[in-house]
């Protein structure tokens, strides 16, 4: 009896191993089967001008933009922008830049025709300022105003009991930039490719003093351009 059950035993593990041989053979040829998700590859044009640009070098600030202005390939002026990796998430700092980035910044002040504008949808600004006594008319928009970052808020200075000075400081330039909500991440557009390199590299300085030593770590590009590190020294 003994001898039977074992062989028994036997020939029921045999039959498992086989089963689980075939079963990882099918997986595999499966696997084979599967169509390969295409990579993502850059035109023959951007990888000749990427390979102008030293991948393990760190560019000062001046010969960085100058690189970028030169290996720039859109037919337009196209943005300088700045990509930063800082200490941590939820860090900001508020500047101006010395010099225009080609961008004008439109501001509102809450009022009752601005809320019946968001109301109709129609939102023509890129920042929104309100008095304190405002807010709770404000709330009703948080959940369009909020995932836009255009709800107004004290800590970036946009909810103030002087909102008419902050409009015109705003619209002179003056700048809040926050991490990415989630990652301690910065971008910003600090310029254009049609701007004099001296102008660029100062407001690329007033970016990182304003960061000071939470920045780890940075690059620039154009609009289209590959990208450039920046030395932080």
């Amino acid at each position: 009896m003994g001898s039977k059950h074992n062989v028994d035993m036997s020939a029921s593990e045999t039959e498992v191993k086989v089963i689980e041989s075939l079963e990882e053979e099918q997986n595999t040829e499966q696997k084979k089967a599967a169509p390969k998700k295409p990579k993502r590859s850059r035109s023959a044009k951007y990888q000749v001008i990427r390979s102008q640009v030293d991948k393990t070098k760190a560019y000062d600030p001046f010969s960085a933009i100058e690189l970028v202005k030169r290996l720039s390939y859109s037919k337009f002026s196209g943005s300088v922008e700045a990509h930063g990796v800082v200490r941590k998430e939820g860090l900001s700092a508020t500047f101006a830049f010395p010099h225009s980035t080609g961008r004008s910044v439109r501001v509102a002040i809450a009022d009752d025709k601005v809320l019946k504008d968001i109301e109709d949808g129609k939102i023509d600004f890129d920042v929104l300022i309100s008095v304190p006594e405002y807010m709770s008319k404000l709330a009703k928009y948080a959940r369009v105003l909020g995932p836009k970052g255009l709800m107004p808020n004290p800590k970036n200075g946009t909810v103030t009991d002087d909102p008419e000075a902050k409009k015109k400081l705003l619209e002179a330039g003056s700048i809040t930039l926050k991490t990415e909500k989630k990652a301690p991440l910065i971008h910003i557009v600090f310029g254009k490719t049609d701007m004099e390199s001296k102008d660029l590299v100062e407001n690329l300085q007033t970016l990182m003093k304003a960061f000071k030593d939470d920045l780890l770590k940075l690059s620039i590009s154009a609009s289209m351009s590959p990208g450039v590190k920046v030395e932080l020294s």
